[in-house]
């Protein structure tokens, strides 16, 4: 059987993959089983940072494991605690958990917030978190029921309770159901990323960082897809002139392996306390290691990197023929195509480019390091298949 068959025989259905088996690749660049060579904008969902086969990366990891892969979190070791003292040296926060994923992220940090709230007024009357329309936080029950869209709460239920929705367009919205209900936070994606590439206005989040200091709400950030570099600035929150009081992030951190972090402020820093929350895999010294390697290379000219390549794209699509609108942030873009994504991605792909879809856009979520002769093959491609 091939690997297709296989995989339709035995893999859960949960997927609709594209028609690519990817096999080898480096940077950039991947490679199909017949050897077809592709440019990848999509780095399995800004996951692989510095794209395939990273040089620098493969040496911390392989390094790592050649000493211990795994020791579970009864014992100390280097790379978890030198990967959190990076993060709250780079943050000002001063608290790490870390686990697997993103959604684990996020059931840490609607955890730490509840537990944060409980302490507080002594009871479970302000649990409730104010999330927003259009967001995505995860798979599992509870970052569904924090999810803002309508069609992720059916088949699964009961969901987990204690969340409710803000409109972004409508920052008034914040007051009205921080007053109406017994609220603890406030926790949102600065760009939207499932929910279409669509980055908050200035105005919304300032109005959610006055409303959280009204009402003594935590301010909650999920980075999980636009951390890392990936808008630009090491975290998105850092474009917006705040400093949020939990923050989760994975995708990027890693590189390409499992991580997720929930990073946590002065106000919840000592919240969670043994046997309050754990993780067997989380802050795995490989997975550690490997973080440890990106986080240490997003500097100054890194990141200046990224807005130089977001500029670019920009310049070549917007206004371009085909496209309605881009959106987003740094190298996290969206595209508003005038022909169904679904033929764009296609086409995409028979001309040796991977990109990626979000609701009706393509996604755009290259490598931060893409060499700019193959972002401009790339852009070439996707341009040409825009304009049809």
């Amino acid at each position: 059987m091939t690997v297709k068959e296989l995989d339709a025989a035995y893999v859960a259905h949960t997927y609709n993959r594209f028609p690519v088996e990817i096999v080898d690749g480096k940077g950039s660049l991947v490679y199909d089983e017949t050897g077809k060579e592709y440019v990848d904008l999509g780095t399995g969902i800004a996951a692989n940072t510095f794209g395939i086969a990273d040089d620098e990366w493969i040496e911390s990891v392989t390094r790592q494991l050649g000493r211990v892969q795994h020791t579970s979190n009864l014992y100390y070791h280097k790379p978890g605690a030198e990967l959190a003292e990076a993060l709250c040296a780079r943050t000002g926060m001063k608290k790490v958990f870390f686990c697997n994923s993103g959604a684990e992220a996020n059931e840490c940090a609607i955890k730490a917030a509840r537990r944060w709230a409980f302490q507080k007024y002594g009871d479970e009357s302000h649990s409730t978190i104010i999330t927003l329309k259009n967001s995505f936080h995860g798979r599992t029950i509870t970052t569904l029921a924090a999810t803002g869209q309508d069609g992720f709460h059916t088949e699964f239920g009961p969901f987990t309770p204690g969340f409710v929705y803000a409109d972004p367009e409508r920052p008034e919205q914040l007051e009205q159901l921080a007053r109406e209900n017994g609220c603890c936070a406030v926790m949102m994606e600065l760009v939207q990323g499932e929910g279409g590439v669509t980055a908050l206005s200035r105005e919304f989040v300032d109005a959610a960082v006055k409303t959280a200091e009204a009402y003594d709400l935590l301010l909650i950030t999920d980075e999980v897809q636009t951390g890392n570099g990936r808008t630009g600035k090491l975290y998105a929150w850092m474009h917006y002139g705040f400093t949020p009081d939990i923050m989760s992030t994975a995708k990027g951190l890693g590189g390409g392996l499992p991580i997720g972090a929930c990073l946590m402020g002065e106000k919840v820093q000592d919240v969670l306390t043994p046997g309050s929350h754990g993780s067997t895999f989380g802050a795995n010294p490989a997975c550690c290691a490997g973080a440890l390697n990106v986080l240490q290379r997003l500097d100054n000219e890194m990141l200046a990197g990224v807005e130089k390549r977001a500029a670019f794209i920009r310049e070549q699509l917007e206004g371009a023929p085909g496209v309605k609108s881009v959106t987003g942030m740094g190298l996290m873009i969206g595209i508003e195509p005038c022909r169904p994504a679904a033929d764009v991605v296609k086409g995409c792909i028979e001309n040796g480019v991977l990109v990626l879809t979000a609701k009706s856009k393509v996604r755009l979520l290259p490598a931060l390091n893409i060499p700019m002769r193959l972002l401009t093959k790339a852009v070439d491609v996707l341009k040409e298949e825009l304009a049809k």
